[in-house]
């Protein structure tokens, strides 16, 4: 791949330093969807479905992206935007117990027979500790606590093979109304953190439909799929943030701390140093008080800058079309399993403005990819074969049969739609009626 750089202030900017890569191509043809249906295969159900929302225990206020988990298992999922959730749960561990976690609440455990299975509403207190209360080492400033944390490898995180399930799941919108809607079932085999090697993905299962259509002439493809949403974990992959540890660019200060898991959490402000025009990134980073471990970062990327900007993003387009982004958000978030850390959430969301020589309004068009680690097991051997393994450059295809399939995810946990997303896969399902009672 052909990297482009470019100087700043006496720093090379790579424009390899980015997770997204959009494809923009005329488009042609009227075909909106895959012409099979799905073949429904009668199973026997060997789990449980409970179904609800965590809220904050006083406002009702939805806690979007919180974590539930069976305990005595590595079996998870999240809450989606709107604080929704579907979790599955084997029937042999119904009478286990799940715990919630959320930034700035109380830790929460509840039997899974105290459930009714669902509209279950999870009351979250919020965290009344405060940093001072317990002990734990004081850094010397933001910047060299952000140093420790990029540096902890090795020490706080996973430093073996696994082999993680993943739910993935991204959409693209022409200003508010669905245009694509792809979503996966994924096994990643993750090296040691330790290790240089990149991870591979495995698809399982995975639907997709895009309406072309309403996308007018410009077909716009996000290259790298779930890879996308892995290289948000900063840990393992820093080249994409903080490239060889490189802090010189940015400016550290301390905000008001939190607390997770009944830990207390440093909160570090970052942003652009002003001498710097380049695009960089600015937000907040989440430091375990006690180890300096890096468990969450949200954080946005200055597209002020729109050339450069727009080369970051933008693999391919045609020349009468001039394209920017106008907002970069990401997310990340770790989990903790016996005293060690591993990628667990991460969320991308990039708008982009597209403008046609020679027209007078210009499109709008928000694209967002997610991915949740559902499941792991430690791993022996790498059995993932060239063949099956995804390219870090994948662009997932067309397949929406698996939309008119109510049982498609089978024992797969998900993200649980939100409700726009609800009424695409509604979309989806009647139009494929439609054009089968047409043939």
């Amino acid at each position: 791949m052909n990297i482009v750089k470019t100087k700043s202030n006496g720093v090379f900017f790579d424009y390899k330093r980015c997770l997204l890569y959009f494809l923009f191509i005329i488009y042609s043809g009227t075909s909106l969807f895959a012409a099979t249906l799905f073949q429904e295969q009668q199973s026997i159900q060997t789990f449980s479905e409970f179904k609800g929302t965590v809220v904050d225990s006083k406002s009702k206020a939805p806690l979007s992206f919180a974590t539930i988990t069976v305990d005595d298992t590595n079996i998870s999922t999240i809450t989606n935007s709107n604080g929704e959730f579907l979790l599955k749960v084997p029937n042999e561990l119904v009478d286990n117990s799940i715990t919630i976690s959320f930034l700035g609440y109380q830790v929460k455990t509840i039997p899974l027979s105290n459930l009714n299975g669902d509209n279950i509403q999870i009351l979250l207190e919020e965290s009344a500790m405060q940093l001072s209360e317990v002990k734990i080492n004081v850094p010397k400033d933001a910047r060299s606590l952000v140093k420790t944390a990029l540096d902890k490898k090795g020490e706080h995180y996973f430093n073996e093979e696994t082999i993680m399930t993943a739910f993935y799941r991204e959409t693209i919108k022409k200003r508010r109304r669905d245009a694509s809607l792809s979503e996966a079932v994924v096994e990643i085999y993750r090296e040691p953190y330790t290790s240089s090697k990149s991870d591979k993905i495995k698809l399982i299962k995975a639907r997709k439909s895009t309406d072309y259509n309403r996308l007018d002439t410009l077909a716009v493809k996000l290259q790298g799929g779930p890879f996308s949403a892995l290289y948000a974990d900063m840990i393992k992959y820093p080249e994409y943030t903080f490239p060889e540890n490189n802090l010189s660019e940015y400016e550290f200060s301390f905000d008001k701390p939190t607390e997770i898991n009944d830990r207390s959490v440093y909160v570090v402000n970052f942003k652009a140093r002003p001498e710097f025009y380049h695009p960089l990134y600015y937000g907040k980073l989440y430091i375990d008080a006690e180890t300096f471990v890096l468990i969450s970062a949200i954080y946005n990327l200055n597209v002020d800058n729109r050339e450069m900007a727009a080369k970051m993003f933008v693999r391919k387009k045609p020349n009468r079309v001039t394209v920017y982004p106008t907002e970069a958000a990401y997310r990340v978030d770790y989990r903790i399993k016996d005293g060690k850390w591993f990628y667990g959430y991460s969320n991308l969301q990039l708008t982009m403005k597209v403008n046609w020589k020679g027209k007078l309004f210009n499109s709008v068009y928000t694209l967002s990819s997610e991915m949740a680690v559902t499941d792991w097991a430690r791993s022996f051997n790498d059995s993932f074969t060239r063949k099956e393994t995804l390219r870090p450059t994948v662009i997932l295809s067309d397949e929406a049969s698996g939309f008119s399939d109510p049982d498609f995810w089978g024992e797969y946990n998900i993200i649980e739609p939100e409700k726009s997303i609800e009424s695409a896969i509604d979309k989806i399902n009647r139009q494929m009626k439609r054009r089968i009672r047409n043939e």
